[in-house]
């Protein structure tokens, strides 16, 4: 076994199909070994990840996690922790990045007093994915949550491999009809990149899927972001630029978007539904985006 490692001419591809052949062969101890060597390797990082975790191998995160740790393909977000200088590994960060919102959101829950394990439906709104979704579906199991993005491939993830209702959006709020309302609507770094144009429509839409009494909790680019980023928002306090993370949508529709307080509570008082603002908490998620909780009724 450890012959196939001498030697820089073994490429990680072949250590993934030895891996194969280990576990056809019902190997597990030998599909292990070789998987966990193409794990460490960039080039075949993430196939060997998903194998390791889809057939439950020695060395799996879900080991330690306890929910399910496969990693989608085309996911942008891993691939943006994958391409981070300052990222060691970028698998057990990625999924540790999604236990760390879940606590966030655990805390601002308890601020106003709804705690989140008994909230009885949730929508995660441009859930991408599933970087947080797995983690929710650990928290309340996949009955309760629903999942919505304008990314196809990521319903799809969501629903065969987290087992969750995948809702596919649309580009323009307008086109979108919910099937039901929620007690919970999540929506996380959305409103940090939409223009001006679709800004408060999308706000709309998104309070719209709130149920009687339920919440609504947004993440915003606030002023601390924007002093961070030397942005200078202007006379409304909005700022955006056509340039993001993600390669599924087009930088126009979403880009990179600052908005201070006196913006965001400026569209809260245009909503079509009254509500009331429950928490406003700056520097909430990642100690850099803004949370708002909006109460219905």
């Amino acid at each position: 076994m450890n012959s196939i490692y001498s030697g820089n001419e073994v490429v990680g591809q072949d250590i993934v199909r030895l891996g194969q052949q280990c576990l056809a062969a019902g190997d597990r101890a030998g599909a292990a070994q070789a998987l966990l060597k193409a794990r460490s390797m960039p080039e075949t990082r993430l196939m060997a990840h998903n194998l390791i975790e889809q057939y439950g191998l020695e060395g799996s995160f879900a080991q330690m996690m306890g929910l399910n740790c496969q990693i989608a393909e085309r996911d942008d977000i891993f691939h943006f922790f994958a391409g981070h200088p300052t990222s060691n590994n970028p698998l057990r960060d990625y999924l540790a990045d999604g236990w760390r919102t879940l606590s966030e959101l655990m805390q601002l829950m308890e601020a106003v007093d709804r705690p989140l394990l008994r909230v009885g439906t949730v929508l995660e709104f441009a859930s991408g994915h599933g970087r947080f979704t797995r983690h929710l579906v650990k928290a309340l199991g996949a009955e309760r949550v629903t999942v919505s993005d304008v990314v196809p491939d990521a319903m799809d993830f969501a629903q065969q491999v987290l087992g969750v209702t995948a809702l596919v959006s649309t580009a323009e709020p307008e086109a979108l009809r919910w099937p039901q309302r929620y007690d919970l609507v999540f929506v996380l770094s959305l409103f940090s990149h939409l223009p001006r144009t679709t800004w408060a429509a999308w706000l709309n839409k998104l309070w719209e899927a709130v149920g009687p009494g339920g919440l609504l909790v947004f993440t915003t680019h606030g002023t601390e972001a924007a002093r961070r980023a030397g942005v200078t928002l202007d006379e409304q306090g909005y700022f955006f630029a056509p340039s993001s993370e993600s390669n599924a949508i087009a930088a126009q529709e979403y880009g990179t978007t600052f908005t201070d307080e006196r913006f965001v509570r400026a569209q809260l008082g245009e909503l079509d539904e009254a509500g009331s603002v429950a928490a406003f908490a700056p520097v909430s998620f990642w100690h850099h985006q803004d949370a708002w909780v909006l109460r219905k009724g």
